[in-house]
């Protein structure tokens, strides 16, 4: 496991010094050989490469719920950056350490633990846009630029180094390995370091622009900042130890905190916002925002294409429904989900000291936590007792439909999930869920009714994971080896494991029941996943269960 655990450390670190900021001069853009160095495609590919791999090794914390959430925020905020029509791809990770980071593609992941510290979601949202702002300006294609340059001898060396130490054999080979790896992130974390300042400037200013753009409040990058560094402060951390991981690629100075404070002061007066405050004498001061009118928006609520941009950007956030209204309960299921097992989870809602003083959100965390430690019953009890405080509120609903099926009361619980695929019949959350729901009866007539309940996800599936295993698992019970091997083959190249899913889709061109169809998707996916299996050949790669048959 230490091995593995070294190897993937050194990847890691081989990911970072790509995505690591490259110093941007102070002078105007005259040409950059970065867009040279890769391609759209190839910085796609790259990006898809890194999830496989993230998914690989268990860092990915994917549940439909959370991922609609996070999209949501995430592309709202995109759309009012300044390159709306870059793609994006947004993620969570499960660790609880404080982090965000991009990476090329336009991939962004977040640590779970960054939205268990935050208080609102404007907080979030001004941390997504500072690493939207950071590709959006080629900061990570210009850090990969750098990184082939500069970098891929330190990285040579260390691997060198680690491979030396393996061949030796024993605990003394994990520790010169790991010595190898700590002289080799010393230097690199130097040189980030000293090429990081302006772009983080950059990436600061950009990003509190798409926050006002969006309807955020402009002024929460800098409360964000001023959290991470009073929580740095408290744990008595120095820089490279215990602080939060996003301090460590991301300095926080006062400096920069006010910096960011006075950029937000300056979007409210140009958008004709001001904060007025009245001094309670029985209480603190209460704050709030006042706006200047704003001008009349046509009824349909569109805005004209003639405006000029700026003020088409500033009507924005007029016509959009500012933040996602989910925060809290988002929130709530990441500490369930994060936490090492669900009764962990049961007992750090126990901390938080009485039930009754718990927010309807702090309540639903720990339901949920209830049911994923096989308390379905009493988590169903309590979904109901918040559905009646939130009507027709579709995260209850979905957690109560979930809680009835496990608890015996499936009736009551199809009935849930079909009015809810009758309101939104191409919600992912909705029709996973039901669909693994199904799954778990491990009958014929469940599982055609899964296939049937997903089949209209299957268009837009093609690199989606989680539908791959749900309709895998779905298509087995429900008698269709043929369709459950061609999705298991998919899931397995997804979960970076492209040299199992051409063994399994090669085995699967074997069976004599293929029609002319199936043949040709399963010939197709064989051609398009060999080239890659030959490439990791090539390379010397090869898949650890496979190599040990």
């Amino acid at each position: 496991m230490r091995r593995i655990a070294l190897l993937t450390a050194a990847l890691t670190l081989a990911v970072a010094s790509v995505c690591s900021p490259a110093q941007e001069s102070n002078l105007p853009d005259i040409g950059s050989s970065a867009g040279e160095l890769l391609s759209p495609r190839q910085q796609e590919e790259y990006g898809a490469m890194m999830l496989a791999q993230l998914r690989h090794y268990d860092y990915l914390l994917e549940d439909p719920l959370i991922d609609s959430w996070l999209d949501t925020l995430g592309t709202r905020l995109a759309a009012h950056s300044d390159r709306p029509r870059q793609p994006f791809t947004f993620f969570m990770l499960r660790e609880r350490q404080i982090n965000a980071f991009a990476t090329l593609g336009g991939y962004i992941g977040v640590n779970s633990g960054l939205i268990l510290a935050a208080d609102r979601e404007d907080e979030v949202a001004g941390v997504l846009s500072h690493e939207i702002a950071h590709v959006t300006q080629q900061h990570v294609l210009r850090g990969a630029e750098r990184a082939q340059r500069d970098q891929l001898p330190i990285l040579l060396a260390m691997l060198g180094a680690i491979v030396a130490a393996q061949a030796a054999g024993g605990n003394s080979s994990d520790d010169a390995a790991q010595a190898a790896m700590a002289g080799a992130m010393g230097l690199m974390q130097q040189r980030q370091i000293n090429y990081t300042r302006s772009n983080e400037s950059e990436a600061d200013r950009l990003g509190i622009q798409t926050l006002a753009r969006t309807g955020y409040d402009p002024e929460a990058m800098a409360d964000f900042f001023a959290t991470m560094q009073a929580r740095s402060r408290s744990n008595g951390a120095n820089y490279w130890g215990e602080s939060p991981d996003w301090l460590m690629t991301h300095p926080v100075t006062i400096t920069r905190i006010t910096e960011a404070k006075d950029r937000a002061e300056r979007i409210r007066r140009e958008n004709g916002t001001s904060e007025v405050c009245v001094r309670d004498p029985e209480g603190p001061d209460q704050c709030s925002k006042e706006s200047a009118p704003r001008p009349q928006l046509p009824s349909d609520g569109t805005i004209n294409p003639l405006l000029p941009p700026n003020l088409a950007a500033s009507l924005a956030p007029a016509i959009s429904d500012v933040g996602t209204g989910r925060f809290d309960y988002a929130r709530e299921r990441l500490r369930v989900l994060s936490a090492n097992t669900a009764s962990d989870a049961i007992r750090e809602y126990e901390r938080m000291g009485d039930a009754g003083k718990q927010t309807d959100a702090q309540r639903y965390g720990l339901a949920f936590a209830r049911m994923r430690a096989n308390q379905p019953a009493a988590a169903a009890a309590e979904f109901e007792k918040l559905l009646q405080r939130h009507p027709g509120d579709q995260w209850l609903t979905l957690a109560l439909a979930e809680a009835e099926s496990r608890s015996g009361k499936a009736a009551s619980a199809d009935a849930r999930f079909e009015s809810l695929l009758r309101q939104t019949p191409h919600n992912r959350a909705v029709i996973l869920t039901y669909a693994d729901v199904l799954a778990e009866r491990n009958t014929i007539e469940a599982g055609k009714r899964a296939q049937a309940i997903l089949r209209p996800l299957m268009g837009g599936a093609g690199q989606d994971a989680v539908f791959q295993r749900v309709f895998a698992r779905a298509c087995e019970i429900a008698g269709d080896p043929v369709r459950a091997g061609e999705a298991y083959a998919e899931a397995a190249y997804l979960n970076g494991r492209p040299e199992q899913a051409l063994v399994q889709l090669n085995t699967l061109k074997r069976r004599p029941d293929l029609d002319y169809y199936a043949r040709a998707r399963i010939e197709a996916r064989i051609a398009a996943i060999t080239p890659t299996v030959l490439e990791l050949k090539r390379q010397g790669i090869r898949d650890e269960d496979l190599r040990r048959q």
